[in-house]
């Protein structure tokens, strides 16, 4: 069974498109037009409330029961309209797990040497920040070899990660671990009630916490992460830092037939067919950046389960008989 992470198909309502930006809000109430300054500020409120939300492969339904908002407020806010107070943006902001200025701001602000450095890198091409990132990951506290000892498959569901990883972990002779799994012993309870009582913030921390008991506890193991994490700055470094990772990625049509084998209920509907599409490419155009970090990348779309193994071991068996 692979991570249980995808998004859920959304219902039609009479609400503005999810990724429609008006460039002039009409907001009731409202006696004086908005300058150009409030203009700006919630066409980026309205871009990242929906990024923020597709990378964490949440519905705007999803979100306005996670939120308690409407999902009427919630069309106008992602359509850069109404009058979004604190007390919304604070509930909005809960249930995405994201601070409340990382809402209104492309990067947080710092102090001190932090913030020179947050300047700096702001100035770099994507190409060099990621060279950045590497050096100072191969310069951290793990290194490359102690990496290979911990194997982690990121990707969305339906990208073969729980076939993939069991096969590899009895091919390496070290335990195989499903991240989900681990969340769902832990709390006691199914990922569903995890997210009905706890929302996406207490599943995250279950997520964190699980993900440092098993860096800890592990010296070699094979984990099939949630699509999802690559979403939280703190748990993907975290992996990126101790585990060597191989995106496992595919085309739109293969994630939803795989998904579709699963016997997900939710699309088995020929009229379901094109939101579960929409879902799922908005889902991997947001995270794609994400997933791009991986130490590896596999496309698994025309690939059996025993051949995406064997490409793996073809990456690492070398790496570690040097060691």
């Amino acid at each position: 069974m692979l991570g249980r992470d995808s998004p859920a198909v959304k219902s039609a309502h009479s609400q503005p498109p999810e990724n429609h930006v008006t460039a002039a809000p009409n907001i009731p109430g409202e006696s004086v037009p908005l300058d150009s300054d409030a203009l700006e500020l919630l066409g980026l409120l309205a871009t990242n409330i929906r990024q923020f939300r597709s990378q964490r492969g949440m519905t705007r339904k999803g979100l306005a029961e996670q939120s308690g908002v409407s999902i009427p407020h919630l069309a106008r806010l992602e359509s850069a309209q109404g009058n979004a107070s604190a007390l919304v943006l604070g509930k909005i902001s809960k249930a995405l797990n994201v601070p409340l200025p990382a809402l209104f701001s492309p990067a947080e602000q710092h102090a001190g040497d932090l913030a020179l450095l947050v300047e700096f890198l702001r100035r770099q091409s994507s190409t060099r920040l990621a060279q950045i990132r590497k050096q100072l990951f191969e310069g951290a506290e793990h290194n490359a070899p102690e990496k290979l000892g911990r194997i982690a498959l990121v990707g969305l569901r339906g990208a073969g990660k729980s076939n993939v990883g069991r096969l590899l972990a009895e091919r390496l002779e070290r335990p195989f671990i499903e991240l989900n799994a681990e969340v769902e012993r832990e709390a006691g309870m199914s990922l569903q009630e995890v997210f009905n009582i706890y929302g996406q913030i207490g599943y995250r921390r279950l997520e964190r916490d699980c993900l440092e008991r098993i860096t800890s506890a592990y010296p070699e193991v094979v984990l099939a992460t949630a699509g999802g994490l690559v979403a939280e700055p703190s748990s993907y470094e975290l992996l990126l830092s101790t585990f060597f990772t191989v995106w496992l990625r595919a085309s739109p049509d293969v994630h939803f037939s795989r998904v579709l084998h699963q016997h997900d209920i939710r699309i088995a509907r020929p009229e379901l067919y094109a939101e579960a599409m929409d879902n799922i490419n908005k889902t991997l155009g947001a995270r794609d950046h994400l997933y791009r970090m991986a130490d590896r990348e596999i496309d698994t779309s025309d690939l059996e389960t025993t051949q995406v193994v064997a490409r793996i071991m073809d990456i690492v068996a070398p790496q570690l008989a040097a060691q």
